[in-house]
């Protein structure tokens, strides 16, 4: 009997270690759940999903800290489909390592803003597809890949220092074009990314503040609930303040 090829038998050892490793982080992340932490996670945080031990956010980013970072591993923990698998892929995947069909692969499973939103404020947001993907999934049907888009404009006002003012700008007439979208984590992701851009400085806070007027005076209701939630916090006195000061600090 012929002999394997030595390339098969050290890919096959390769796969039996990763399994065996995402094995041992399942049983770790089960050991950190409890029954209390999983039944409140409907009715208290609106994050519903069918595969979940109830593991709390700090116990997950313990075990985070733990595995640290490989690619390999993050996209095997994901293909588990466990809720706390696929979050501590936030914190075990490369940035450097995700491709834009990953991101759109990986999105189209976002099934509550938990895993949205932790994907995009501490993964999505530091690939350079990031703002490709605003534009891209803002038009899509679909509740939590278009929540996606807004996470993730949100995250990157948030956390990009080094993107430009035309970047952001680019994105306004996505957030107009999803404010009237009534459903809840949608419009709530919009009014988020709106508010956030708005900080950012005085010249973007001035085209925020503008494009909140228009949905403030808006026929629908999710536009207008959003325009005067965003109108309120980035006219306040105090922000615009500091916004104009650190603009003058700029000069």
């Amino acid at each position: 009997m012929a002999a394997k090829p030595k390339h098969t038998a050290k890919k096959s050892t390769r796969n039996k270690d990763l399994e065996a490793q995402v094995q041992t982080i399942l049983s770790s992340l089960k050991r950190r759940s409890s029954k209390r932490t999983r039944d409140e996670m409907g009715p208290r945080y609106g994050i519903f999903t069918d595969k979940a031990f109830g593991v709390k956010m700090a116990d997950i980013q313990q075990v985070a800290k733990k595995v640290g970072r490989n690619h390999e591993l993050a996209a095997a923990l994901w293909e588990t489909g466990w809720y706390e698998a696929r979050m501590l892929t936030a914190f075990v995947e490369e940035p450097e390592f995700v491709t834009a069909t990953q991101m759109d692969r990986w999105c189209r499973d976002f099934d509550n803003w938990g895993i949205c939103d932790t994907l995009c404020f501490h993964l999505f947001d530091r690939t350079p597809y990031a703002f490709a993907k605003v534009g891209q999934w803002s038009k899509s049907p679909e509740e939590f890949v278009k929540r996606g888009a807004f996470a993730l404009l949100a995250c990157l006002a948030l956390h990009d220092k080094q993107a430009s003012d035309e970047q952001f700008r680019r994105c306004l007439p996505f957030i107009e074009r999803a404010a009237g979208d009534e459903r809840n984590f949608v419009k709530k992701g919009v009014s988020w990314a709106l508010r956030l851009v708005g900080r950012r400085n005085i010249a973007l806070n001035q085209e925020a503040v503008e494009l909140s007027r228009r949905l403030a005076a808006s026929d629908g209701r999710a536009a207008r609930w959003i325009g005067k939630a965003a109108l309120k916090e980035l006219t306040n006195p105090v922000l615009v303040r500091k916004l104009q000061a650190r603009a003058g600090n700029l000069k």
